[in-house]
């Protein structure tokens, strides 16, 4: 079991942490598009995508609870998705690769499901996190407490 020490972690740590966060799935993302070019490239891909996204709506908002984070994480990853539906993100994809990589160019099914898949591991990981570092307000269950004046 892993101890996390109990100092409450700062909006200018989690700053810094979340630009690290998103270089490393975007290593994870382009390694396995380097050896893989199946099924795991793609749904991984999406996957490690919405994993950034997460990683950039903590860096916006660093004091963000863990299960809001991560809804606003996976509501802009569908929201992305379903904007394909219109065409304009394959029009700015055929003109700019950031564009392309950023929005994609298809809408596809799948990837609504995989998006939750790369954010809901990091809420339950920032939700341990938080609930580790957060000071505590009362003492634990098995702690009696003196109530004397």
């Amino acid at each position: 079991m892993v101890i996390i020490a109990r100092t409450p972690i700062t909006a200018r740590t989690v700053r810094l942490l979340m630009p690290l966060a998103a270089l490393l799935f975007l290593g994870a993302a382009l390694l396995i598009r380097a050896v893989d070019d199946g099924a795991l490239r793609q749904y991984s891909g999406t996957a490690l995508y919405a994993s950034m996204v997460w990683a950039g709506v903590l860096f916006l908002w660093p004091r963000m609870a863990p299960g809001l984070a991560g809804m606003l994480a996976i509501a802009f990853c569908w929201a992305v998705e379903c904007a394909q539906l219109t065409g304009v993100p394959a029009e700015l994809a055929a003109r700019s690769l950031a564009a392309r990589l950023a929005l994609g160019v298809q809408f596809d099914t799948v990837d609504l499901a995989w998006y939750p898949a790369g954010v809901v591991p990091l809420v339950v990981l920032h939700h341990l996190v938080y609930t580790q570092t957060r000071p505590a307000s009362r003492p634990p269950h098995d702690v009696p407490v003196d109530t004397r004046p």
